[in-house]
């Protein structure tokens, strides 16, 4: 495999998608040896069929607010490679979104997808609507709208999509409620759904339940636990919520939350009132971290800072891509960090991660440790199929199973002597099934 040639042609074809360039710069690095030790995956072109969407989808959405104001968003649908199940990925509403970060998103996603074990293919989608501010009849005709253009390109053995930034539950909600009428069918065409009318118990804390998980087996493998440990975790959305949670109940102490003004570093850790607070907190519709440090007395709001600068035994990246940049891996290093594994999609950028190989820190990729919440959305998929609801302990146990899995792959393919590359474990493992299945399949 010629990694530059690849990489040139790639950044040619798709100038100034810089995230997505960065995803599969990161994949491919970690699977080189694999593809020149297996010449069937260059016959077949694997590679270059791999790093393309299927297809792409671009439309315009058009809905009116409350002051009778027409607004203009894009949306988009990038189907990335089903050749192991049907399409799978969120759907992310954020001013920031564009075509770069939805294909890097769902590039990440058919790998993630397959460390599951489940039969899912990747996708990822959304728009450049911001829900913030925004009323609940304002929120729902955007999703009206979105949804008139998406639901021919979506079912459940199709393209089934789910929440992620910016879509909650509410958002959810709309979505179905639209696209049910449009089809005249009741199906499970979208994930995280109310508990009412097909949703799963433990879906909104499953992805930082599942990174949780991921963790406690990345300490076993060095006969050690998360008691006594303290952690540094960013954001203050599900993701920090379920880490919040889980990792508490383990016995670790989690010493920090962030948000866009800056991040909260308290000394005694976060315990099951000020986990409830987080909730409250969010509920206002507001990003902004800093009423915590008022409402609990002895805590302290760092404005304008990323929490990396804390003494910590593991990070936990939890808010957005590439928040973890060169200088908080050094301030991790310094600090004593031990372990770093990613509870968002992508948010340690490549110099960060290449300052973690070098000091020996154990770094576990999104792709791996952050898979809990498509799991489990692949559970609520089972539960659909099967007209069955699951207790919150049948969830769980299945969670669990799964990041035990995702776990002993990256181990299997990540071995380095006496340690384990997590990066190149999860890349490889994720990459030798998706190729394994397309070249079953032939030239499609």
């Amino acid at each position: 495999m010629d990694l530059k040639k690849i990489m040139n042609d790639l950044e040619k074809k798709h100038p100034g998608e810089v995230e997505y360039h960065q995803a599969v710069r990161e994949v491919l690095e970690s699977i080189e040896d694999v593809v020149n030790d297996n010449p069937q995956f260059d016959a077949a072109s694997i590679i270059e069929r791999m790093v393309e969407p299927d297809r792409i989808l671009t439309f315009r959405v058009t809905w009116m607010d409350d002051s009778g104001k027409v607004n203009v968003n894009l949306g988009y649908r990038v189907h990335f490679n089903n050749a192991i199940g049907p399409y799978k990925g969120g759907i992310r509403l954020h001013p920031s979104v564009n075509l770069s970060i939805l294909k890097f998103l769902g590039f990440e996603q058919t790998f993630k997808n397959a460390l599951t074990t489940l039969p899912l293919g990747g996708a990822k989608g959304g728009s450049d609507f911001n829900p913030k501010g925004k009323s609940d009849t304002e929120i729902m005709r955007f999703c009206q709208a979105f949804m008139l253009e998406l639901w021919r390109m979506i079912g459940p053995n199709t393209d089934v999509p789910a929440g992620d930034i910016g879509t909650g539950g509410r958002e959810i909600g709309y979505l179905y409620g639209m696209y049910k009428k449009l089809k005249m069918e009741n199906t499970g065409v979208l994930t995280g759904k109310g508990l009412n009318w097909g949703g799963s118990l433990v879906r909104p804390e499953a992805t930082g339940f599942g990174a949780t998980y991921f963790v406690k087996e990345m300490l076993a493998v060095n006969n050690d636990a998360f008691i006594g440990k303290t952690v540094s975790v960013s954001g203050f959305g599900n993701v920090a919520w379920g880490v919040a949670i889980k990792v508490t109940e383990l016995g670790g102490k989690v010493v920090t939350i962030s948000g866009p003004d800056g991040y909260i570093y308290d000394e005694k850790g976060l315990d099951a009132e000020k986990i409830e607070y987080l909730l409250e907190l969010r509920a206002t519709n507001n990003d902004i971290v800093s009423p915590y440090a008022k409402e609990f007395p002895g805590t302290k709001f760092v404005a304008g800072k990323k929490p990396w600068e804390v003494k910590c035994d593991v990070a936990l990246p939890c808010a957005t891509q590439n928040e973890l940049e060169e200088e908080g891996a050094k301030a991790l290093v310094k600090n004593g960090c031990k372990l770093v594994a990613e509870g968002a999609n992508m948010p340690t950028t490549t110099e960060a991660i290449h300052i973690f190989e070098k000091n020996d820190i154990l770094y576990a990729p999104g792709k791996a440790s952050n898979a809990g919440g498509v799991a489990t959305s692949g559970l609520e998929m089972t539960q659909n199929s099967l007209r069955l609801s699951w207790t919150k302990e049948k969830v769980d146990e299945e969670l669990k199973a799964i990041m035990r899995k995702i776990h002993d792959q990256c181990v299997e393919y990540g071995k380095e002597n006496n340690n384990v590359n997590y990066l190149k474990g999860a890349n490889i493992a994720g990459f030798v099934r998706v190729a394994d299945a397309m070249i079953e399949q032939g030239v499609v």
